[in-house]
């Protein structure tokens, strides 16, 4: 029998239009679906359970995932929020279930993702008795969380949950939790329907756009000779792929991405220069410290790109747009702040900017790009010797996808090295952790990528050590189904660590020697086909036949132990004195 929403029951007149008596839990879906929410991903327990019986009657309406770990659900959440562009959820229960959800909020949180999170809680009058299952998860993810609160009472079911989901899609996403008591989960209240929040009078999403900086920071480009534009997340997360697109052709301006500003451009754009950071491309930091005015879209200028502040783009002019107002000269000091959300800002400096090329300058990063070519790339993408390595494998993959797929990656050499040089032709493609790092990741996060774009191909990029944090997620996959192609990349180390041992620690490899299972047989177990190779001759076949494959698929390619990631900016040094191997240390 069809279950019919409140709402629609009011249209079809089977209920008065005046306030009826509903439970806090039918309240909490009801708001998910005025918010357009689809999915769900969760794991029940006791003090959430009045709202997981309320969702058996909401079946048809939201899709409801069951993770195999709570950490699993919000990662699937980030994954799901960073391809579909909405906002994901997650339910969990108390006590330790609302603590594994603590790493996946820090996550969205640095890396500025929408999720909101429901978590049940014991009942009100047990609330600091240290009940059962009982956690103050308010205070712990205080940090952690762009906001967060308890509901005691269900009235405040429907304005709560409509701040939070404004709070977590607006301005510069991020998490929200949101504690229900298990008695405001079951209290029946006068429910009169639910409006969404589009203002909170605290709260400014976004800043005013003062058109003064605009016309400064136009100025400077104008008078450039070497100028340089870094972009972030910001740019994708503001949907302002074309008027940055717009910005950059009209100015012919160089334009190096971050690892989370990935695929926001084509990667193989003409004025796309490469990726910038502490693997990044040669070009892009190198010349960071000599161009003249340095404009820098929806980043954060964290330190793995900038490297040594105080050796950091001193000669530049920096022009900083950015929606949040309190990123503005935290790391880098800007000459001209432009605050306000970029796709606002973006066109009004493209109206003033001159349109210009800079063939000279360009070609500084090209001859750059080619000296990285000749020392690291070919070597990395045709290797002479018989030791596969991971970029071959990437390589192959871009043959393969064409560059269409989403690739999800986890934390690592392979993460690196995916970023280098994986092809992205849209937007929304490229899914990683990066402020936090949080090796198992990518796993659970590539289910929720499958269903925030399901007309995509989705490929798990991950390494042996960070594939074993969360591959429980593999009965997640077994029982719903989603289409994951994952490839382990499989050095039999906790590779980046003992690449840091290697060349900083007089190769003292202490503790990341790591054994692994047979991955093909665990897979097998979770009744997931897979495949391990070692020989460079079976890897282009055996991809074709993990993405031709109808369903999700594990294929593992045995690479390199001891390869390393080059390019690499030492630790303490600037991003000028990035080096192309270790005999440059």
């Amino acid at each position: 029998m069809e279950t019919l929403t409140i709402k629609e029951k009011v249209a079809k007149k089977e209920i008065p239009t005046t306030p009826v008596s509903v439970s806090g839990s039918v309240a909490v879906l009801e708001a998910f679906i005025a918010e357009g929410v689809e999915t769900i991903f969760g794991y029940p327990g006791g003090a959430i359970m009045p709202i997981y019986d309320a969702l058996y009657d909401y079946s048809e309406k939201l899709q409801h995932i069951l993770v195999r770990h709570e950490q699993g659900a919000i990662h699937a959440a980030q994954g799901y929020a960073r391809t579909s562009g909405n906002v994901g959820v997650v339910f969990a229960t108390s006590g330790p279930s609302a603590t594994n959800l603590v790493t996946g909020l820090a996550d969205a949180m640095i890396d500025s993702t929408p999720v909101v999170c429901i978590t049940g809680q014991v009942f009100a009058h047990l609330l600091g008795t240290d009940a059962f299952q009982e956690t103050d998860v308010i205070n712990i993810t205080t940090p952690i969380t762009k906001w967060n609160y308890q509901v005691t009472d269900a009235t405040e079911i429907p304005s709560v949950l409509a701040k939070a989901f404004y709070i977590a899609k607006s301005g510069r996403p991020g998490p929200v939790l949101i504690d229900i008591t298990k008695n405001a989960q079951l209290q029946q209240f006068a429910y009169d329907g639910y409006k969404k929040c589009d203002h909170i009078r605290s709260y400014r999403p976004k800043p005013i756009v003062r058109k003064k900086y605009v016309e400064e920071a136009a100025r400077l480009i104008n008078a450039a000779e070497k100028p340089f534009v870094i972009f972030g997340q910001g740019v994708i997360l503001g949907n302002a792929e074309k008027e940055f697109l717009k910005f950059i052709e009209k100015s012919g301006i160089p334009a190096a991405w971050t690892i989370l500003g990935m695929s926001a451009i084509p990667t193989d754009h003409p004025l796309g220069v490469g990726m910038l950071g502490m693997h990044g491309n040669y070009g892009p930091n190198v010349l960071t410290n000599e161009c003249d005015v340095l404009i820098a879209v929806g980043m954060r200028f964290d330190d793995r790109v900038t490297g040594r502040l105080d050796k950091y783009a001193k000669q530049a002019k920096v022009i900083h747009l950015d929606i949040d107002p309190s990123e503005i000269d935290k790391n880098v000091k800007s000459t001209v702040p432009v605050w306000g959300d970029c796709k606002e800002t973006l066109p009004l400096l493209t109206e003033l900017v001159e349109q210009k090329l800079y063939p000279q300058w360009l070609q500084r990063f090209k001859d750059f790009q080619q000296q990285e070519d000749e020392k690291v790339i070919h070597e990395e993408l045709n290797p002479t010797t018989d030791i596969l390595t991971m970029g071959e494998v990437i390589k192959e993959l871009n043959e393969l996808t064409k560059g269409d797929a989403i690739i999800v990656t986890d934390v690592g050499q392979h993460q690196m090295v995916a970023c280098r040089y994986a092809k992205f032709n849209t937007t929304k493609s490229n899914i990683t952790s990066g402020g936090l790092g949080t090796m198992g990741y990518a796993l659970p996060a590539a289910i929720g990528a499958a269903y925030g774009d399901p007309t995509r191909t989705t490929i798990a990029i991950i390494g042996d050590g960070g594939f074993q944090m969360t591959l429980q997620e593999l009965g997640t996959i077994m029982q719903f189904k989603p289409n994951v192609k994952i490839i382990i990349l499989n050095n039999q180390f906790l590779g980046m660590v003992r690449q840091w041992q290697q060349l900083f620690h007089e190769k003292r490899y202490s503790f990341v020697d790591i054994t692994s299972p047979d991955f093909v047989q665990v897979a097998k177990g979770f009744h997931i086909p897979g495949k391990s190779v070692s020989k460079r001759e079976d890897v282009k076949n055996s991809l074709k036949e993990m993405l031709d494959n109808d369903g999700s698929f594990l294929l593992e390619i045995m690479v390199g132990k001891e390869n390393n990631v080059f390019p690499m900016v030492p630790q303490g040094r600037g991003v000028a004195e990035i080096i192309l191997c270790k005999e440059d240390l």
